[in-house]
């Protein structure tokens, strides 16, 4: 899956503060900055490719890796096309 513009982003995030790029390469990513019952979120968006498609219709499943070694709290969502 790729990252991917949403006409909802309102800013982009960059590599982390002293992020070694020739370690592990990181990359621009667009977010959107919302609030759901007063706390703060931000949501970015991924549009899976035909590959990806393939996978998931033949009962694959989707991998949230997060760089350290603990799990912030995280929602994975399907959202309509707009």
């Amino acid at each position: 899956m790729r990252p991917t513009q949403h006409p909802s982003n309102t800013r982009v995030l960059g590599a982390p503060k002293g992020w070694d790029q020739s370690e592990l390469p990181c990359g621009a990513l667009a977010i959107t900055d919302v609030a759901v019952e007063g706390v703060r979120h931000v949501v970015s968006f991924w549009r899976p490719d035909a590959d990806d498609l393939a996978k998931l219709n033949a009962g694959g499943t989707v991998a949230l890796w997060i760089v350290g070694a603990t799990m912030p709290p995280a929602s994975l969502t399907v959202e309509a096309a707009c």
